[in-house]
């Protein structure tokens, strides 16, 4: 019994070091450098389509994070190979805990992306990439489907080599570029649902569902959505280009 204490107790003191480790500052170079690729990769169609599907993740957590935090019962997230996804809860179908679920999805990859920029201003990689792996682990355990299940692990393996297996260097790649794509990527998607909305074809968004919940239209609320993704981009990216770069 005390071999397994202090096992189980050197296990999370490692954890905990992994998680808490502060490292050099991040060279100016990989900093720029992970940023371009980044928008490469949000900005080119060939390389968005695959890039989605972080976004997607990230879209689907977030609407699971606020369900279960404002007492929702969460049923499962179905991921797919065209990027689109679903969250499935039951509670309350109205009212302000569907409301905040429901804008969750389009506003939750910047706001996780301003906070792995934040973790990443105080030299925290390793804390990026170990919370992004937790995230995942929980995200698995919603999944329904197989392509959800495949991705996530895919995205999991990565994440996790390069937290648990990669120096400085690598661990500062792999945690600015996902922030990057994470703050860079959010908006992107608010765009095509206001261009989906002008032609008629958004019936059953998120915009389309809050206005329902709220009455108020679904294009003030694709405003919010790119106020909101636009906004925290270009302030978490202040907020890296002021700490790194200044």
């Amino acid at each position: 019994m005390a071999s397994t204490l202090d096992s189980f107790t050197n296990a999370v003191q490692s954890a905990w070091q992994a998680v808490s480790t502060v490292d050099e500052p991040a060279p100016s170079w990989l900093v720029v450098g992970t940023a371009i690729i980044a928008l490469l990769l949000v900005w080119v169609r060939p390389l968005w389509l695959k890039t989605r599907h972080v976004i997607t993740q990230a879209h689907e957590g977030s609407h699971a994070l606020v369900a279960a935090l404002v007492g929702r019962k969460l049923s499962g997230i179905r991921l797919h190979s065209d990027t689109s996804g679903v969250m499935v809860s039951s509670g309350n179908p109205r009212g302000p805990g569907m409301i905040a679920t429901t804008f969750a999805g389009y506003t939750g990859p910047a706001v996780l992306g301003f906070a792995a920029a934040t973790l990443l201003t105080l030299d925290r990689p390793a804390a990026v990439l170990w919370s992004i792996l937790a995230a995942l682990a929980v995200l698995l355990l919603l999944i329904r489907n197989l392509y959800g299940f495949i991705s996530v692990v895919l995205a999991g393996a990565l994440v996790g080599a390069a937290a648990y297996f990669g120096d400085p260097v690598v661990r500062y790649a792999a945690a600015y570029l996902i922030t990057w794509i994470l703050l860079l990527g959010a908006t992107r998607p608010v765009l095509e649902l206001a261009r989906t909305h002008r032609q008629g074809r958004g019936r059953g968004s998120d915009a389309d569902q809050l206005r329902g919940l709220t009455r108020i239209p679904a294009g003030i609320w694709i405003a919010i959505f790119a106020l909101v993704t636009a906004g925290t981009a270009v302030y978490g990216t202040v907020r890296v280009v002021v700490t790194h770069l200044g």
